[in-house]
């Protein structure tokens, strides 16, 4: 049911005449964010999957994680049902059809889609304290870390360096200490070990090179349609604080990359943040403080941001209150703690007089949901309870076969596929501990040397003879003060060259010094 400018979600009935009225969301105000809620098996996945068609139809990228592994039949086209058909036919959708939409396939693992990645630096040490679940003294150190790799010109990309920035740190702790604050030894080692938990839960394959390029999230089809991007998420979703950290990044990095562009007719990507409760778990309030100015700042941006998570008490109130776009599935009231959740929900709707919101919300049937949308001037509708209108691609996961094809037709196919490891951190400082070993053992032979060649020689009572040093034999005072100036003067290659690679890294990190709301990495215009 096609009206320009807007997004068809299904059909609410009239009390009285029980005719269809069509409910939809408005393309302007689509940036103004949304929320999916309701319990495990009423309908939340496919809500998603006809939002995403919708956005795509109407030229808007998307952005969703799979977590089960039934959305990837977004990519393929429906199956003829009875029951598709029939609902289709109640709620009015006389223009229904069977199709596919342009799907590129994401996935950190690289086993089921495109691999994705960032750097350490692009990162930031907030989002990393927030991975490893770092205290503030931990916290503390990581900061010093990343401020001494800006300061000596050392690029963070993946896990290796991060891991040689701070053994630089520990081994430089009482030097450092004089000039970032406190830096304990303890709070290194225990940084450490939480870099090896992350790497056991395949935090390593996140990060390194090519990065992602966020442009490669915001493609439209030469028929105008916006590619709706998939992050297979089902074995990801095994370190869920992986998974938020990822698309909180992900999130900052729209953010801090996006120019301004006011309200546009429509989105220019909208993103999908399933299973949002694992967002906000134990999170510091200084970080849901920031993730509220995120969603308050980035619909400027032309990004809306949609949550999906089964009570919409898993979202904090500063940041549901910025929710304008509700779709809200059953929710069961068995327990008073489940009750009090209805209660909630239904008091965050506007009211309408045809019913009372609370009991509706448990009485609602698989496919059906409460809907509030924003209309002229941003005012929300009055709740409507909705038949949600069925997916015109398939309902249920594609096959490997399938997968794999579609992954190969993407329009990014091998540009993400294999790793890249430049020079960096871990091999600066590994050159740098190279040659400092050099350079003492060239020391201790210059002093062997010296003992051999300028000592007299003293006969033992064996008739050995051994070389003996007098006071008139030792260097004077002068003399050791020009062999040291001369020996602090030499340059050899491998330091020329090392300084050489600090120097340029340290140019091309110019901008590094900069860093948004979450820490990452803020780059010019």
């Amino acid at each position: 049911m096609h009206r320009d400018g807007m997004i068809f979600l299904g059909s609410s009935f009239s009390p009285d005449t029980q005719e269809p009225r069509p409910q939809y969301i408005d393309l302007k105000r689509a940036n103004r964010h949304g929320l999916i809620a309701g319990a495990t098996g009423t309908g939340k996945t496919v809500s998603l999957q006809i939002l995403a068609e919708g956005f795509s139809d109407a030229g808007v990228p998307v952005f969703c994680a799979d977590i089960k592994g039934d959305l990837s039949g977004i990519a393929a086209s429906g199956e003829v049902k009875d029951f598709i058909g029939e609902r289709a036919e109640k709620i009015g959708f006389s223009g229904f059809d069977y199709r596919d939409f342009p799907t590129v396939f994401w996935d950190l693992f690289g086993e089921n889609g495109h691999s994705i990645r960032t750097t350490v630096t692009e990162m930031g040490p907030l989002l990393l304290s927030r991975l490893m679940n770092l205290n503030a003294t931990q916290e503390g150190v990581l900061n010093i870390a990343f401020e001494l790799a800006d300061d000596e010109g050392l690029l963070l990309l993946d896990m290796k360096d991060l891991r040689a920035i701070l053994v630089e740190v520990g081994n430089r702790a009482k030097e450092l200490s004089l000039v970032y604050g406190n830096v304990s030894k303890a709070s290194v080692g225990a940084i450490q070990r939480q870099l090896l938990v992350l790497e056991r839960e395949g935090g390593e394959a996140f990060f390194g090179e090519p990065a992602l390029d966020i442009r490669d999230l915001m493609r439209t089809t030469r028929d105008g349609r916006g590619v709706i991007n998939v992050l297979s998420a089902a074995k990801l979703m095994a370190s869920p604080r992986l998974y938020a950290t990822f698309l909180l990044w992900l999130l900052s990095e729209l953010f801090e990359e996006l120019p301004e562009v006011g309200d546009p007719d429509k989105p220019r990507l909208v993103f999908f943040f399933d299973e949002a409760h694992l967002l906000f778990d134990e999170a510091p309030k200084v970080l849901i403080e920031k993730v509220e100015q995120i969603v308050r700042l980035i619909r400027s941006k032309g990004v809306g941001v949609y949550f999906v998570t089964q009570n919409p008490d898993d979202v904090p109130e500063s940041v549901l209150s910025q929710l304008g776009n509700r779709v809200q599935h059953a929710l069961r009231a068995y327990t008073p703690r489940e009750r009090k959740a209805v209660k909630t929900a239904a008091e965050t709707f506007r009211p309408n007089p045809e019913f009372e919101t609370e009991d509706v919300i448990s009485q609602l049937g698989i496919g059906e949901a409460l809907v509030s949308t924003l209309g002229g001037k941003g005012v929300p509708s009055v709740v409507e309870r909705t038949l949600i209108r069925p997916p015109s691609s398939r309902l249920g996961p594609l096959t490997q076969a399938e997968l794999r094809k579609t992954i190969q037709a993407s329009p990014i196919f091998g540009l993400y596929d294999r790793t890249r490891d430049r020079e960096s951190a871990y091999e600066i400082l590994q050159g740098k501990a190279l040659e400092k070993s050099l350079q003492e053992e060239r020391e201790r032979e210059r002093e062997e040397a010296k003992r051999e060649k300028g000592g007299r020689p003293r006969r033992t009572r064996t008739g050995f003879t051994v070389p003996e040093f007098g006071r008139d034999d030792r260097p004077s005072a002068s003399s050791r003060r020009t062999a040291s100036r001369r020996r602090s003067q030499r340059q050899t290659v491998t330091e020329a060259a090392v300084k050489s690679a600090v120097r340029a890294i340290s140019s091309s990190l110019g901008r590094a010094l900069a860093r948004g709301i979450l820490g990452s990495l803020k780059r010019g215009g």
